[in-house]
């Protein structure tokens, strides 16, 4: 892809989430989300293969699906308010399409199924977008609509994302697909919270997006495609392996790393509201989660291959800026000590 498309797809892709993340108006955060899924279809179709054809296709009906749901709730919306603020969600036919319209794009269960065949038919670079970027813009508008959402909907989304997330991603060898059950388990802690404290959401989110970004970095940098990969990942950076074990314990939310504070904070509020059962469920459903990333953090670091190579060490033809995973691992792994300033 020459230098030209790129930026123009990269640009577009950018405005496309400003643009609906800023909008108070529908039909604009319509537009915004358009742009994001039209500039995202050439990212992931460049490597000319079944696969990545596949992959694409599937994106582009979930998305065009979920883009007209959200339409057509703000349409059935403004039809009876008369107002096409988003903000002013009042009728409650619009906010469980909206709901279930953003659970779409999200990919969050039971609308999940697209999102591990997306991630394992793109590249590794493509898969980090899909997985942090692309989930600003839907997560812009469950922020702006937190009040008038279904909480029993998202309640229930999120308790059997959770679930699917740890139970789907058990069987995976690939690791593309193990990061999208990843996705889904911690989108699942997030919709459970949003109507009740967003700013832990938006907290969650955060941490969410340093933890995958650093993960994906560190299985670009190792070219780790499969849990086999990651065996001889010491070879190309042995310091690399011991972080990419933090950042698994962390994505698992294990203490004292970054990981722990939103489900900690998650567990506390839903323990507050008399909701213990679902926060029993999620606790025991992040057990799930944390085994398969156990696994990877065993072949990763605790095992040694047996190398036919006579060299220690991989050749490097083409080095890898490592500046984001350098930003990224500090937030993903040392953030637990300020927890009190985050939220005060």
């Amino acid at each position: 892809m020459s230098p030209i498309t790129t930026t123009i797809i990269i640009t577009s892709l950018a405005t496309g989430t400003i643009i609906t993340s800023t909008s108070y108006h529908w039909l604009m955060a319509w537009v915004g989300l358009e742009m994001n899924t039209l500039s995202i279809i050439p990212i992931i179709s460049k490597q000319h293969h079944p696969r990545a054809t596949e992959a694409a296709t599937k994106y582009f009906l979930t998305q065009a699906a979920a883009s007209a749901l959200i339409l057509f709730s703000s349409t059935i919306n403004a039809w009876k308010s008369g107002t096409w603020d988003i903000t002013q969600m009042t009728d409650a036919t619009s906010n469980i399409l909206l709901t279930s319209a953003l659970a779409m794009k999200l990919g969050m269960a039971p609308m999940h199924f697209w999102l591990p065949e997306v991630l394992q038919g793109s590249t590794m670079k493509t898969a980090l977008i899909i997985t942090t970027w692309q989930k600003l813009a839907p997560m812009a508008l469950m922020i702006l609509t937190a009040n008038n959402l279904s909480t029993t909907t998202l309640i229930l989304m999120g308790i059997l994302s959770a679930m699917v997330g740890g139970w789907g991603g058990l069987n995976q060898t690939q690791t593309r697909k193990l990061m999208a059950f990843s996705s889904i388990a911690h989108l699942g802690w997030m919709a459970t919270i949003s109507t009740m404290m967003t700013n832990i959401m938006i907290l969650n989110l955060f941490m969410y997006l340093a933890m995958t970004t650093s993960m994906f970095f560190m299985l670009i940098l190792s070219k780790s495609n499969t849990i086999q990969d990651t065996t001889t990942a010491w070879t190309t950076s042995p310091t690399m392996t011991l972080m990419m074990m933090l950042t698994l314990l962390s994505l698992g939310g294990l203490p004292p790393l970054t990981g722990f504070i939103p489900k900690w904070l998650i567990l506390e509020e839903l323990t507050m509201q008399n909701m213990a059962p679902t926060a029993t469920i999620l606790a025991l459903s992040s057990l799930l989660s944390l085994y398969f990333y156990l696994r990877i953090t065993y072949t990763t670091t605790l095992t040694t291959s047996p190398n036919t190579t006579p060299t220690k060490h991989k050749w490097r033809f083409k080095p890898t800026p490592t500046t984001p995973l350098t930003l990224a691992l500090p937030l993903s792994l040392f953030m637990l000590p300020i927890t009190p300033l985050i939220l005060s």
